[in-house]
């Protein structure tokens, strides 16, 4: 049986681990809100689920339509997502870029040492 501790431990070693890669120059910080869209955009991408504009924007959990719409804008220029034309001109696709599926590599690449740290300090 494992010990809570051991286990708050890996976690914790994980946050000290991503919170390095956070200090490396890549892509500029996204705030509260920005970092809720864009793991429903990563979740959305890895289920394979097309996810457009209008799909966000009707999401209440993020607010308003307009405060959508500006965070998507500014995650855009930020360089984490792109909108992608659909068959549809009306419509965008929201995807991650390649900068942030990078950025989700090194992240998995922390949570993997953290893990194999927890295990060699047993």
């Amino acid at each position: 049986m494992k010990k809570p501790r051991a286990s708050a431990d890996v976690y914790l070693r994980f946050l000290q681990l991503s919170e390095a890669i956070r200090g490396l120059p890549s892509l500029p910080p996204l705030d509260p809100l920005e970092e809720r869209i864009l793991a429903w955009v990563a979740r959305a991408g890895r289920n394979e689920e097309r996810l457009s504009v209008r799909d966000m924007m009707a999401r209440q959990e993020f607010g308003a339509p307009a405060t959508i719409h500006a965070r998507l804008k500014s995650m855009r220029e930020k360089g984490w997502i792109l909108l992608a034309d659909t068959e549809d001109a009306r419509r965008k696709q929201i995807e991650l870029t390649r900068a942030a599926l990078q950025h989700f590599a090194r992240l998995s690449r922390c949570l993997v040492q953290a893990a194999k740290d927890g295990t060699a300090a047993r």
